[in-house]
């Protein structure tokens, strides 16, 4: 049998975004201790509160106080909490409507155990120590045994130094396991050759393969080996560093037509200076020592490719 490959992966990135006046008041709110929403022209009240009524579509201004207090509408445990989750132990994902509220708001509760959640507890907010004007100003919620808070009661919306824009950090964890095409593909690199298949029906050579023509829909099996040169069809410099790849800006990744390909692939060009690098340019791959694949591309010293060689492959 041959190897199965996997690799883990990460896509990360922090979300940068300005908030409205509705946003801007909910999160200053939670900084202050105070959970607002927004009451809609029919006289439901929103928590979280959103700009537009979801039914009508009217804008919504008209913010009110509800109460720390409410009722879980309904649950589910987290038996072994991840990586930047609110709370370290396990604990209850709940829908929690608040005292004045007619929607759920989505947090965490802490409880023992599942045995110990039910829809229809009564919990409370439980304030983060410090807090800056986010949803994690909740630390989370906890059981409550006391009486229903005050029904909803409007509010200006005024706090000092309000929130007006936040960060939230994005993350993806999740393991690839290539298919055969690509397995195939991937042990040939390690072999420092590049393979891709050939359709039957249009007789593309796709590389990277992916197991089936994207054009025709037909599976491919034919391998086709390809390059190892090629020429840059379209390429762009980068003048962002990246975390954890170091290399120096600015740096240039390109679009390479391998000798034999019809797709383009994506690489690294280096060698040369990034103001040099240019469409047609004839490059071919540099590896470094027990790499699994191409470092980046260098040029061979060829005249560059002709436009019309390389036209369809932009």
């Amino acid at each position: 049998m041959p190897e199965v490959l996997s690799a883990p992966l990460v896509v990360e990135f922090p979300f940068t975004r300005s908030l409205g006046p509705v946003q801007s008041a909910f999160l200053t709110g939670l900084r202050e201790r105070t959970v607002l929403g927004v009451k809609t022209s029919r006289g439901q009240v929103l928590v979280p509160p959103v700009e537009y009524d979801p039914a009508t579509a009217e804008e919504i201004r008209d913010l009110v106080e509800v109460a720390p207090t409410g009722t879980v509408t309904t649950w589910a445990w987290n038996p072994a909490p991840r990586r930047d989750q609110p709370l370290r132990t396990p604990f209850a994902w709940v829908l929690v409507r608040l005292d004045g509220a007619d929607t759920a708001l989505l947090h965490v509760l802490d409880a023992p155990g599942p045995d110990a959640v039910r829809t229809g507890m009564r919990v409370r907010v439980r304030w983060a120590a410090e807090r800056a004007g986010a949803i994690t100003d909740i630390a989370c919620f906890e059981p409550y045994e006391g009486e229903p808070g005050a029904p909803a009661a409007p509010h200006d919306g005024r706090f000092a130094d309000p929130v007006t824009g936040i960060v939230a950090p994005a993350r993806l964890d999740y393991t690839y396991s290539p298919g055969r095409a690509p397995t195939d593909y991937l042990n040939a690199l390690a072999e420092r050759r590049t393979v891709g298949e050939r359709c039957p029906s249009c007789r593309k050579v796709y590389v990277p393969p992916r197991g089936a023509c994207p054009t025709c829909g037909i599976a491919t099996a034919e391998r086709v080996e390809v390059g190892p040169r090629g020429t840059v069809t379209t390429f762009c410099i980068v003048n962002i560093k990246a975390r954890n790849l170091d290399i120096e800006v600015p740096y240039v990744y390109g679009h390479i037509a391998l000798d034999g390909a019809d797709l383009a692939l994506h690489g690294r060009i280096g060698g040369i200076p990034y103001d040099q690098v240019r469409m047609g340019l004839r490059v071919e791959p540099v590896w470094t020592e027990g790499g699994r694949y191409p470092d980046h591309y260098r040029p061979t010293g060829e005249p560059d490719a002709d436009y019309d060689a390389y036209k369809e492959l932009i």
